[in-house]
């Protein structure tokens, strides 16, 4: 955890964090959220997964140390209960919380905020390189290899252990239906070559399995 932990203040620090307290405390807390007991896919894994998309197509970004801090604010509110963006908007909120206390120019709080709101239903507008590398990071787990993607169904599934299965057959096959309806899933111009295809493919085969 040490070297995510680093990984955070690099960031902050890149990004005009004033307050080296904040930029340790605000890390703490944000690990702290990745680690929380109820996660079964959106956790640390997951984190240390889109940070290292994030660092591998950094080149595409204009502020890519605000994409990575858009990265761990993200995910940090997570409950499979809640309903439509509000853990969207409950994550920027506190990134907007955690990274004023960290000293960061307000505007770099407000791209923040913006980045992660984008993850709600990954709708990038054309000319928005730091939005299209974050959500390309995000839903980079459609693109993998047969059985990684079957793990990552399967972990979904048990963080919606409390949903009845023919309702979480239905909620789930809609949000593939409003994946697959995307003019892409990816923007950037080597993961859409790269992952659209077998993204495309493995979210056809997991809908055909709950339809």
């Amino acid at each position: 955890m040490d070297e995510l932990i680093e990984r955070w203040r690099d960031a902050a620090r890149a990004a005009g964090a004033a307050d080296p307290a904040g930029v340790q405390r605000a890390g703490a807390r944000l690990l702290a959220a990745w680690r929380e007991p109820h996660r079964r896919y959106h956790a640390v894994p997951h984190l240390r997964a889109v940070l290292d998309v994030v660092d591998a197509y950094a080149g595409s970004a204009r502020r890519p140390e605000l994409v990575r801090l858009a990265a761990w604010c993200h995910d940090a509110v997570y409950d499979p209960r809640a309903g439509g963006d509000a853990n969207e908007r409950a994550s920027a909120d506190l990134a907007g919380e955690l990274l004023t206390d960290a000293g960061l120019p307000a505007e770099a709080v407000t791209e923040v905020r913006r980045l992660v709101l984008l993850t709600a239903g990954h709708l990038v507008p054309a000319g928005d390189p730091d939005g299209a590398l974050l959500c390309d990071a995000d839903l980079a787990i459609l693109a993998a290899p047969a059985e990684e993607y079957d793990r990552y169904a399967a972990a979904i599934r048990r963080e919606y252990a409390h949903v009845p299965d023919p309702d979480f057959r239905t909620g789930r096959a809609r949000v593939l239906t409003a994946l697959l309806a995307l003019p892409a899933l990816y923007r950037l111009p080597e993961p859409h070559t790269r992952w659209e295809p077998p993204a495309r493919a493995n979210l056809t085969r997991e809908l055909t399995t709950l339809t």
